[in-house]
C-alpha cells in the first residue's frame, strides 16, 4: 500500500525513527518525535471520510508498510463517541488533526488513574503494558486523529487487544 501524497512525511518519519529502535517504548517514543512536525491536517481525508458514521468511531487504513512494521489509520469521532476501556497488541502513536479527543486512563486492576484532553497538534504514544484507556470525543465538533500502529492492520484487523466491562473507581 503506497501513501497517500499527504502521508510520505508521516511515512517517512516512522521509517527513520524505527530504524534504531529496540523495543516497543523507545518505538512509540521515537515515532511521535519524529511525527510531530510533519503531522498533516485533516484535509488528508476526503470530505465524506471526515464525516464519520452515527455508529461509532470510524477507522480509516492509510498506509500499512510492506513489511508489516506499522500502520497507519485516521479515526473519526464524532461528538460524544467514545471507546470501550481496552488495551493494545502493540505500541501505538496518536495525532490529533482536529477537534479534542478527551482520554482516561486505568492501571491493571482497572482504577482510573489519571485522565487529558488532546487537542490538535498533540501527539502522544504509549507501549502495552500500561496501555488501558478510553478515548471519548466531549467536543461539540468532530475530532479527527491519526494513529501509527506497531503492526499492519490490514493483516490484524484491530489494535485492540482485550475490551474491559467497567472502571473500578479513581485513585
Amino acid at each position: 500500500m503506497t501513501p497517500a501524497p499527504a502521508l510520505t512525511g508521516v511515512t517517512a518519519a516512522v521509517r527513520t525513527a524505527l530504524r534504531t529502535a529496540r523495543d516497543w517504548d523507545t518505538a512509540y517514543r521515537r515515532v511521535a518525535d519524529a511525527v510531530r512536525p510533519v503531522l498533516p491536517g485533516p484535509e488528508i481525508l476526503t470530505p465524506e471520510q471526515r464525516l464519520g458514521s452515527p455508529d461509532g468511531p470510524t477507522g480509516h487504513l492509510l498506509h500499512a508498510e510492506p513489511d508489516g512494521s506499522f500502520s497507519v489509520t485516521a479515526v473519526i469521532w464524532r461528538p460524544g463517541q467514545t471507546t470501550p476501556i481496552h488495551d493494545h497488541i502493540t505500541w501505538c502513536v496518536v495525532g490529533v488533526l482536529q477537534g479534542v479527543e478527551h482520554e482516561e486512563l486505568y492501571d491493571q486492576d482497572l482504577v482510573r488513574i489519571g485522565e487529558s484532553d488532546n487537542l490538535p497538534g498533540e501527539v502522544n504514544g504509549f507501549a502495552p503494558p500500561g496501555d488501558i484507556h478510553l478515548i471519548r470525543n466531549t467536543g461539540a465538533e468532530t475530532a479527527i486523529s491519526l494513529h501509527v500502529y506497531g503492526t499492519d492492520l490490514s493483516r490484524v484487523g484491530s489494535s485492540a487487544r482485550r475490551y474491559y466491562e467497567s472502571a473500578r473507581g479513581t485513585r
